[in-house]
């Protein structure tokens, strides 16, 4: 099965989510932050319940964002629906509002960045473009990368 930009979604492998999310999870839940991660915690779109998932949370020209290397995951999708959310580390949490970046141009240099800090980690999600390749690839992988511009306060 084919899919979309729009339905673009990189499953999480059984070490990624029972190991490493959780891991990294823990460890900023109580209060270390790995390279700037978070806890995201949004409403689920349909529960209504706070669903969390370790996100990291990138600093660029003196505003702050969520990308979504995977794609178009269920956090995606709530914020979404929802517009705010929460970010932890420790026992602080920070309520936020989010605008979706949906210019390719805006998000090219947004996903260049994030790529130079967490390549080691996500690179693989980005079909082989990194954070050097010239602008019009990382145009044409954006549709498949949700990036949310985030402001303190819900």
């Amino acid at each position: 099965m084919s899919t979309t930009p729009e339905t673009h979604f990189a499953q999480p492998g059984w070490f990624t989510r029972n190991v490493f999310n959780r891991l990294v999870a823990a460890l900023t839940k109580l209060g270390v932050s790995v390279l700037g991660s978070r806890v995201l915690e949004v409403r689920g779109r349909s529960s209504g319940q706070w669903r969390s998932t370790p996100v990291n949370l990138l600093a660029f020209e003196g505003q702050r964002y969520l990308l979504a290397p995977r794609g178009h995951t269920q956090w995606v999708r709530n914020l979404r629906a929802s517009g705010e959310g929460r970010l932890r580390v420790g026992r602080r949490l920070e309520p936020f509002t989010a605008t979706e970046v949906l210019d390719e141009a805006e998000k090219a240099p947004i996903m260049r960045a994030y790529l130079k800090r967490w390549a080691m980690e996500v690179g693989v999600f980005f079909e082989g473009v990194g954070a050097d390749a010239p602008e019009s690839e990382l145009r044409a992988i954006a549709p498949k990368h949700p990036v949310f511009r985030i402001s303190s306060g819900a």
